[in-house]
């Protein structure tokens, strides 16, 4: 898929998209033909406020170069109005990029239930309610691209991220499950874990860091994988500061026990280093490749 790509007559739809990662991709998806919703509730990074300048200054950005693009100011929280603007300007929509976010930091002892609610509510509520307008829309066309954004937070976890964590690696299964789902409709679910200065990085990560890590090093990512030629699906990707990695999981081949007779937690600890074994690792793709080893034990053909 060496050929330059292309966008041209696709409506994609950016969430987030008034500053950092979103404006980023609004910019070069325009730049490629395409005719961007950019959206952005124009609040701030822990999710205070709103307003339309942000939006409006991406729009205006893009209308300069030549480009086409309406702003939404909406919350993630209502996706159907952002969907809503596509299909009314554009009658159509063809690629989501759920990127809106926030953060609100705290450890676990001191994170108030209004942390937690807030973080789920723009970054899990919101992805799924701004992806289950669009769904429909693209399973009757037979055709669509979506990328989600998590954070390598929510492949690791991070100290005084656990609200943030929960729904990052939550987006990770959601996207999986579309991507299954989306396959014989033409649809291909993928999320990057972006490396990227931004409101969200700009108060934990030095200026010169910062500047480093621009988002237009995390953008091409995302086009590609929002090309109509790209088969890419259901896959996880590290990308920031030049770098751009494909995670996958990997399993150690475990202990075995007899299914028949008694299993103890003094078996289990006995057996403990070959079950952390990782010598020979399996690298399980789909939720059949977890019966298997289990239906094997048991004498079973799955």
């Amino acid at each position: 898929m060496s050929e330059t790509m292309r966008f041209d007559d696709r409506v994609v739809v950016i969430t987030g998209a008034g500053a950092g990662l979103g404006r980023s991709h609004a910019l070069e998806f325009a730049r490629r033909g395409a005719k961007v919703v950019v959206n952005d509730l124009g609040g701030g990074g822990h999710g205070e406020g709103k307003g339309s300048e942000a939006a409006d200054r991406v729009v205006a950005e893009i209308q300069a170069a030549g480009g086409e693009a309406v702003a939404n100011y909406d919350s993630v929280e209502n996706g159907e109005a952002i969907i809503r603007t596509a299909i009314d300007n554009y009658d159509r929509v063809e690629v989501v990029v759920n990127n809106a976010g926030i953060l609100r930091d705290a450890s676990f002892a001191k994170m108030t239930d209004s942390d937690w609610d807030l973080i789920y509510r723009v970054h899990a509520l919101g992805a799924y309610r701004v992806t289950r307008a669009a769904w429909p829309i693209m399973l009757e066309q037979g055709y669509g691209r979506i990328v989600n954004t998590a954070s390598a937070a929510g492949i690791y976890g991070n100290f005084g991220q656990a609200n943030y964590a929960f729904v990052k690696r939550g987006l990770i299964g959601f996207s999986n499950t579309l991507a299954i789902e989306g396959a014989r409709k033409g649809i291909k679910v993928n999320v990057i874990a972006p490396v990227a200065g931004s409101r969200l990085t700009e108060t934990i990560l030095p200026k010169d860091v910062l500047e480093a890590l621009k988002p237009e090093f995390v953008t091409p990512l995302v086009v590609r994988l929002c090309a109509e030629s790209s088969t890419e699906s259901g896959s996880l990707f590290e990308v920031g500061a030049g770098w751009v990695a494909k995670l996958r999981w990997e399993r150690s081949q475990g202990a075995c026990f007899d299914p028949k007779a008694e299993l103890t937690a003094e078996a289990i600890d006995a057996a403990w280093d070959r079950i952390g074994d990782f010598t020979g690792a399996q690298h399980p793709t789909t939720i059949q490749d977890t019966f298997g080893p289990v239906f094997g034990n048991l004498g079973i053909t799955p």
